[in-house]
Order: C-alpha cells, then structure tokens, then sequence
C-alpha cells in the first residue's frame, strides 16, 4: 500500500486537482474501475493520470457528500488482493498505488492511476471474466470514462511516443542532486502524508512515492521534473534556466540607452517563479484610488493586476522548452510588460486563437508533470485557462486586452500586458507637464497649473539634468540590491520632494502624504537619506535622528537648485 502525495481531503474537496481527474465510487465495481483506471493511464489531454476514491457518494453536482459511506473494513483486505490479479490484466505492465484512508470515522479506499509513458494501455471490459476477451483502450471524456474508437484510438496510438520532457528519465541526475530539504518543504506545504515518514537518508523511496523515477528496477532514473522542482541549481541540467528583468525607464525605442537591469533570479522553478512575482508586485505595480463626487465608494485601479503577471510567469515557466538555451525574459516599458519565453506555442494550437490571445489548448504539453507539482503549490489552474484569466482580470482593472506573438516557426512566445491608461497618460506626460498628487497642490495651496510651473520652472538645473544626476545617484546607491527599486519613479518622486522642501521644512509623514510615494519609512530609506548624503537635503534636528518632531529642510546645495 502506498502513501499518496497529495493530501486526501484536497481530493475530497476537488482542490488542487482538475475535478475531472478525481472519480468517486460508491462502492466497488472493478470492471467499470479498472475502465476508468486504464483511461487515467492513457492520459489523453495529457494532464498527469488521476484519482479515485472508493467508498464515495456524491450529489447531482458531483460533489463529495459528508460524511463518506466508506467501506466495510473486512471487505478491504479482498479488494486489495483482487486488484493484484486485475492489475496483471492491463497491458502493457501497470500497477496502480492504494491507500486506506480513515475520513469521518470510515475508511475508503484511494487509487491513485498515475500516467506513465508506456501507453497506449488496455484493459478487458470485464476483468472479473475468467475467460479471455478481447483488450479495449479508454480514455476520458471530460468527466467521463469512455472507449477509445477510430480516430481517437488513433490519435492515443500516435502520442505512444510523444513522453513530454519532463516525465523522462535523466542519466545524468543523481540522488545527490536533489535536495531533502526541498523536498520536504513541498510534503508540508501540500500537506502530504508522505511527510509522516520522510527520511533524508532514504530519500530515493520517497522520490519512487511521488512517481519521481522510471526505468526498471534494476536501472531507476530519475525524471527530469525532480531537478526542475527539488534541484538548488536545476541550470546544471537545463542550461539557462532563469529570469531576467530589464527596465526602460524611458521606453526601449525611445532611449535604449538607458535600462536597468535587475540581477539575474536562480534556483528551483517555484523559487524563481515567486522571487519573479515579488519583484514585479513590489516594484512595478502601483495602485491610484479615484473618489467619484457622485457616490460615496471609491475606485481602485491598478496599472498592472497582479493576477496577470502570476498567470503569465508561470505560464512561461510551465510551457518552457528546457532543451532551449534561453531564459524567460521579462521587459518592463513604460506603456506596457513583455514576458517572453522559449519556444512558441504547438502546433495544434491554431493561429486564429494565437491571434485573438484567447484559450490556447492542446494536447501536447512539453512538462505535464511540472504543472501538477505548480497546481499542487496553487501557483497554475492548468486546463488551458492562463490567458483566459489574464484577460479576465485585465478587463476587470479596465484595461486593454493582452496580446500574444509568436513567429512562423513557433520558437517563441511573448505575451504583452499593457498598462492601465491612466497611468500610460502619467508615463507619457511626464517630460513636458508631470501630473502633480493633488495633496501637493493642496500642501502648495496653489492652483495645479501654478504648481507645475513652481516645481519646474523655477529649477535653475534643467529639470532632465537633475533627474539624470539623480538616477545615476540612485542606481549607485542600489546597484547591489536584489530588489532594486524603481529608479524612474525615485527620481521623480526626489523632484517634488525637493520642491516641496523648497516651500518649508516638513516631516516625513506630511512629505509622504503629499507624494503618496508608500510607507514613510520607504520614502526615508529610499529618498531622503540618499538625498542627505548627496548634500541636497539636511534634518533640523540631526543630533536626534528619530525624534517625533523633525524635519528635514534644503542644504545650500539644495537652494542653489532654485531662483530666489
């Protein structure tokens, strides 16, 4: 009996897996049984095999009804026994992994019929039958198991050979590569039972319970999926596998020249993709709240939903070639997010639905396996649904729809998520008249038209040379970051801070309501303390660093920025 990966009641409650991968019995049936298991075997839609749980009634919605029926503890010990035998008839060699589960105080009986690479798999319409008959090929039909005749049959022979590239075996892996505590830190967060026996020093039978190896016993390998999720440096096996971020303050066609490059983010898939998603939600998402005069509730938009970049990074990673010696590429200009991987989308895929950047589903997915292991992590919903759901939540911010490019040959797919136009009008407009917090003009008590002109023209160095004198300020003082942050957005924040300096000495909390640049400690961190090094801006009070009433003011150097 094995212990299964997943936890039971995520499978009771159809989270984590697709819920056509989940089948419940209500008592045992082993020829319609053995059907379903030899469908989830053939894996059709390629979406990693499934479960069933034996002892298991559900209601009209095909929900699991609590409690269970469960099954009757002395027909248990049968049922096992005559699964060895019906085991033996599914051709080519096949064996299903069980588990006797306790759930509300009855037990159940929980097969898991992984998918394996030896398929097609066939199975007699009656395993009872002592007589022979003839070996039928199913598969599954949405939520439903059924034969596989004609062309379907066809197709299931054709994929035979079509073992997506990470359920292969890697010689070149070895058990010193993967690393334990890894592993058991994805058991725990997927609370798994496996986690109850884990053994660092056996950690080659753990990898066999979670379908990690293949080959016969004699010559076990192990699966290209186990480097990609349990490897601190999967890049040793699969060159290039990381993300890099470039930031065109300015935009890539219009000043080239100037780009940020944030430090190149390593390790493990799930790693990356989390270390990716950190980034761009601290850095690159901004939130605007508007306050309509005509209802009491205010509107929050963003200029990128974050919803998006999850879908389309781990998208990226999920449907990677990790033959190809090229990394996920993500560019951020001022109008809009480009997420470009390698290689394009499959063939199958039309280029209507390329173009329309709708539901892109085939059948040929390159790592089946490591979208099981990013849903299990609720990183992918998988079943086709990313570019849905960006488009979807895109909508829902009010912004634009997502575009997808790919060229003839398909060796790449870039996904381009534009910027919410409210803040492509602030980008656009801040070289000539910058869109000024209405809490400045208030602070100023001057009318926003005279606010723009008291910030910038009243700056003896030309606006564009002190914001290069600050960039270049900033991008010293965060060079060695991992996070840096949006140097951009710092300078222009810098600006008005010294603007506003200009008028009076202020406190950092009435400087930061004014900018609304984040937390107040962000604006000294990041603003004022670089400032004061610089010479531009000194505290009233410097021999009391943290006192409640300080202030900061304008140095000479400061002033000398300013006609008197």
């Amino acid at each position: 009996m094995a212990v299964f990966q997943i936890n039971i009641e995520d499978l009771l409650h159809k989270r984590r897996v697709e819920s056509n991968r989940i089948e419940f019995k209500r008592s045992w049936n082993p020829s319609d049984i053995y059907q379903t298991i030899c469908a989830f075997a053939n894996d059709f839609e390629n979406l990693g095999g499934g479960y069933i749980l034996i002892g298991v009634e559900q209601d009209e919605n095909g929900i699991a009804i609590r409690p269970v029926k469960g099954i009757n503890l002395a027909e248990i010990d049968k049922i096992q026994k005559d699964m060895v035998g019906f085991d033996a008839k599914i051709k080519p060699s096949y064996v299903t992994r069980t588990e006797i589960v306790e759930i509300d105080e009855k037990y159940i009986i929980a097969i898991w019929a992984p998918a394996r690479n030896n398929r097609p798999y066939s199975v007699p319409e009656n395993v009872v039958a002592k007589q022979v008959s003839v070996p039928k090929y199913y598969i599954r039909s949405k939520s439903s198991t059924i034969e596989a005749k004609g062309e379907i049959l066809q197709e299931l022979f054709d994929m035979a050979n079509n073992t997506p590239f990470d359920e292969r075996g890697n010689p070149n892996i070895s058990i010193e590569d993967i690393s334990p505590v890894l592993v058991f830190e994805h058991l725990k967060k997927i609370d798994s039972k496996l986690i109850q026996s884990f053994d660092a020093s056996k950690l080659i039978d753990t990898l066999d319970a979670m379908e990690l190896l293949t080959g016969p016993s004699e010559d076990r390998l192990i699966k290209n999926v186990a480097a990609m999720m349990f490897c601190p440096h999967p890049e040793k096996f699969f060159p290039v596998t990381q993300a890099e971020i470039v930031i065109f303050p300015e935009g890539s066609e219009e000043n080239p020249d100037e780009m940020i490059e944030v430090p190149t983010i390593t390790g493990p898939i799930p790693y990356i993709i989390k270390e990716t998603l950190t980034y761009l939600k601290l850095n690159v998402i901004k939130q605007k709240i508007i306050k309509p005069k005509d209802r009491a509730e205010s509107i929050k938009i963003t200029n990128y939903p974050y919803q998006a970049f999850e879908e389309g990074v781990v998208n990226a990673f999920y449907h990677r070639n990790y033959q190809e010696r090229e990394p996920v590429e993500i560019t951020i200009e001022p109008d809009r997010v480009e997420i470009l991987s390698h290689a394009g989308p499959d063939r199958s895929i039309s280029d209507e639905a390329i173009r329309k950047a709708r539901r892109l589903k085939t059948r040929k997915y390159r790592n089946r396996r490591l979208g099981d292991f990013l849903k299990e992590l609720d990183l992918s919903e998988g079943r086709a649904t990313g570019i849905p759901t960006i488009q979807k939540h895109l909508k829902s911010n009010g912004s634009t729809e997502a575009k997808i490019e790919t060229d003839e040959n398909r060796t790449f797919f870039q996904l381009t998520i534009p910027c919410h136009i409210q803040f492509c009008n602030n980008v656009a407009n801040t070289n000539a008249t910058k869109i000024i917090n209405p809490q400045l003009k208030q602070i100023l008590g001057q009318s926003f038209v005279q606010v723009q002109e008291y910030i910038y023209q009243s700056i003896i160095v030309q606006k564009t040379e002190l914001e290069q004198i600050l960039r270049q300020m900033f991008v010293q003082v965060w060079s060695k970051s991992k996070y840096p942050p949006n140097i951009s957005r710092l300078s222009q924040a810098a600006i008005d801070l010294l603007c506003l300096l200009k008028s009076e000495p202020m406190g950092a909390n009435t400087l930061n309501s004014a900018i609304a640049y984040g937390e107040t400690y962000e604006l000294k961190r990041k603003i004022l303390l670089p400032l004061i090094s610089l010479g531009y801006v000194e505290m009233e009070f410097p021999d009391k660093p943290r006192s409640a009433k300080q202030k900061y003011c304008l140095t000479t150097n400061g002033q000398s920025l300013f006609e008197e």
